[in-house]
This record gives structure tokens, sequence and C-alpha cells, in this order.
């Protein structure tokens, strides 16, 4: 009985610290947390700009924001360089949000003079109405057309959340991360460029092959042309990215399968990209089911998509961008203007919690059909380097990554258990304390069997110290 109460309790250490009871798999437990960038240091945000943290280009923050909250920080910028400032806002798992919750971000100069009004962004939940990381930009630009924020100093970055009355009340953790791009050696044009084909291209077609999504832009699991599989749960959200070279035009496919005439998804049970265990499936309706957002190399949004959901296979096509070009960035349309880098573009892909109330909690089968389109072409020429280095361009290991599936944190290829790591390193310290314990249970346990079988002058004589106290034979 004592060595099954230590088993039991090994067990249940492991599973609770990791968020995960026994006999509830991962897969159709909680969704998996925002994977906060390793290393980031945590800010606080000021209510006065006088007070105002300083953000480095090339660093990731962590910080927070209350419900009612404005908060300051600010940035050293010098002339010849356009700064961009990503904040995500990320509510805790279960929060309430409304359509219009979310967050805005500017930057600003010492009369309180936004920067760039175009650049500045909101960020909201919107028709889903599930909780889940949400991007806002705000940038510092320089060029022959930007009159405002000129010339080197401290500018200041505001971010402020729009909050429901019926809203959670609850803090969102926010992690934000600044971006340099250098201005031009010579002066090149001003417009954007002419006519490009704005038909959505044909999606890829074939076998998918399973690519298990990361827990935040800094896990984002590369993607390449072609047709990729995961799971999906409700609540959940996955993260991709994917290498768009000058030149280059991206189109994405989302897919979400169908649940079979007994209620379970049509993939049946079993391997990630494959997952059915849909035990209790209902029916029903839900709108904005799965949200698809396009963010570019410095987070900004490109366009966003979603479509509903009744248990039968539906889709979500992202509309269609022009290929990279410096020159995008003099556009009047917004998803134009945010095609004005190389680099890594990232997918956001949500499933609504709502679908868990309707379908039941097991994950769906979702496709991505992704096209990159075009020939890569020579960038424009910079007076300097970008922060962080390589950021606006597309190189033969990035290239090389998108083929392996590698994350954006470089750690392993499409097959792994990244959001179990991620659940484990939520509880790791708590599991850890918790072994400790555990062992030395064992230890006692061990020693108290021998002292029964194997009393003074009853021993074998020849148990090994690792038989004695070692886990409970079986194990």
């Amino acid at each position: 009985m004592a060595i099954r109460a230590v088993a039991c309790t090994v067990a249940c250490a492991v599973a609770c610290t990791a968020g995960v009871l026994p006999g509830q798999a991962w897969a159709a437990g909680a969704p998996a947390p925002y994977g906060f960038a390793e290393g980031a240091e945590t800010v606080d945000g000021a209510m006065s700009s006088a007070e105002g943290r300083r953000l480095s280009a090339g660093k990731v923050y962590k910080s927070s924001l209350p419900r009612a909250g404005r908060r300051f920080y600010r940035v050293e910028l010098r002339a010849e360089e356009s700064a961009y400032v990503a904040v995500t806002a990320v509510p805790a798992l279960g929060s309430r949000v409304s359509y219009a919750d979310g967050v805005k971000v500017s930057v600003q100069d010492a009369d309180g003079n936004s920067c760039s009004p175009r650049e500045s962004q909101e960020a909201r939940f919107g028709a889903s109405e599930s909780p889940r990381p949400i991007t806002a930009t705000a940038a510092r630009r320089v060029g022959p057309d930007e009159k405002s924020c000129e010339g080197a100093g401290t500018y200041y970055v505001l971010v402020e959340r729009m909050s429901a009355p019926e809203s959670s009340r609850t803090s969102w953790d926010l992690e934000l991360r600044v971006a340099s791009e250098p201005a031009l050696r010579e002066k090149g044009a001003t417009t954007p460029p002419g006519s490009w084909n704005s038909a959505t291209p044909v999606a890829p077609t074939g076998e998918r092959k399973v690519r298990e999504g990361g827990t935040s832009f800094n896990g984002a699991r590369a993607l390449g042309k072609g047709v990729w599989g995961d799971s999906i749960g409700p609540g959940g959200t996955l993260f991709y990215r994917v290498p768009v070279d000058w030149g280059q035009r991206l189109s994405v496919t989302a897919e979400l399968g169908s649940l079979s005439s007994g209620g379970e998804a049509a993939g049946g049970g079993g391997e990630r990209g494959g997952v059915g265990r849909g035990a209790g499936r209902g029916t029903g309706y839900v709108a904005a089911a799965l949200v698809m957002t396009l963010s570019n190399p410095v987070r900004a949004e490109v366009d966003d998509t979603d479509t509903a959901y009744d248990g039968r296979q539906k889709s979500a096509v992202l509309d269609p961008v022009p290929p990279v070009a410096y020159e995008n960035r003099f556009a009047p349309a917004d998803a134009v203007a945010a095609m004005r880098f190389a680099g890594w573009y990232y997918l956001t892909v949500h499933l609504s919690a709502d679908v868990a109330r309707k379908f039941g909690a097991a994950p769906l089968d979702l496709t991505l059909r992704v096209d990159v389109d075009g020939a890569a072409r020579p960038g424009p020429a910079y007076a300097g380097s970008a922060v962080p280095a390589e950021e606006f361009g597309v190189t033969e290991q990035d290239t090389e990554a998108a083929r392996r599936g590698e994350t954006a944190a470089g750690s392993g290829t499409g097959g792994g258990g990244d959001r179990a790591m991620a659940v484990l390193a939520t509880g790791g310290i708590g599991t850890g304390v918790v072994l400790l314990g555990v062992l030395g249970g064992w230890t006692l346990v061990a020693r108290r069997r021998a002292a029964s079988e194997g009393g003074p002058g009853g021993g074998t004589g020849g148990a090994s110290v690792g038989a004695q106290f070692g886990p409970p034979r079986g194990w």
C-alpha cells in the first residue's frame, strides 16, 4: 500500500504541476500559455512619460497592463533610423473579453504628437470574443515624406488598454519588442509599385505533413511552401513563421476538419495532426470560430480573416497581398504597406474557446496551405544594419529552417512537443520540489521493506544499494 501510495504521488505530482490532471490528455486540456521570450527583461510601465523605462532595439521585454491602464515607456532614437514597437497583450486563460476590448500603442514626441499616425495601431478581440494573444504596433519612420518626429532624441511609447464594463478586471501580461530599420544609402522612389496580380492564388495540394505550431512569436514553427497539419484545441493559439524574400508574395489558406457523423473529429484518434478524440461532441454553430492573422517581420498586422464552424469542414483565406517591396510602405492600403520588408512573416491561428461549449473540448484537425510565389530579388541598399541583425532579409539558414520546420527559438523540428514543454516549464520548479519529496518517500519505503524482508540474519546479503533504495520494482 505504501509503495502504491508513493507511485500515485509521483504520477499526480508530475501531472498536477504540469497543469494536467490524471486521465486528462494534454491535447484535450487547457491551452498552452504564451511562451514569452527566454531571458526577456521585466519592466514596469510608468503612469507618466517622465518615468518611462527605456526600451532598446533588438531586445524583448515583459510587462503588464491593468484594466484601466495607460503605461509609458521610452526609446532613444538616432536621426536616421525607423523604429517599430510591437506590443503583444496576453489575457489570462479563461478571461472574459468583449468585441471591442483590445490594446493600442503609439510612439510620441515630447509634445505628445503621434510620430506616424498611420503606424499607430489598435488590436481588438473582435467577433470571436475569445481571449488570446493580440498584437498592436507603432512606428517612428524616417524618409523624405516624413515630417514629424524628426531628429535624434527621446520618444515615448504609450500603451493603452480598451475594456468593456463586463470584461475581466485582471491585468494583462505584455510582451514588448523594438526593431530598428536603417535609412537607405540613397533616396529612392516614394510611390508604391505599379499594378500586381491581385487574384487569389491556387492553394497547394497534396498530403499534409505534421508541423506542430509554437506557443508564441518566439517559438513559432517554420513553414515553407506546402500543405501542413496540426491539431488545435478550443481556446488555443498556434504560431508559425514563413520566410518571404524581396519580390516574393505569400498566400495562406487555413482549414478546420469536419466531425464524423458520430460527432467525433473525422481524423480519428491518435497522432498529432490527426487528433479526433471527440467523445461527447455536440452540434451547433460558432461564429468566428477560427481566426487567422498574418504579421510582418516587426509583428505588424498585414491581414486577418476568420470563419464560422458548424461541425463541417471550413476554410479561411487571407486576402491576396503584393510581392514584398520596400516601396510598398508608400501605398495607402494598410495591407499593402505592411508588405514592406523581407524576412519572417508570422501566422497566428486561434480556435475560439466557444467551440468547446458546442462541440466538446477535444482538438480539431487544422490544415495550412502555404504558397510562396515569385523569384527572390536583391533588396534595397541600407546605410547601416538592422537591429536585430538580418531582420529584413532571408538567409540560407532561414530557408533551411523552413525546410526542417525549426522553431524561432531553434528548439528542433516539426514533430516535437513544444506545447508540452511550455506546460512543464510553467510548473518545472514545483515539479522538482515535489519529486525531491517523492524520492525521499521511495527511500523510506524501500528501507522499511528491506527491514521487514531481510532483517538481521535474514537478508540476502547481495542486494545492491540501488535495489534497496531506488524506486519500487516495476517502475
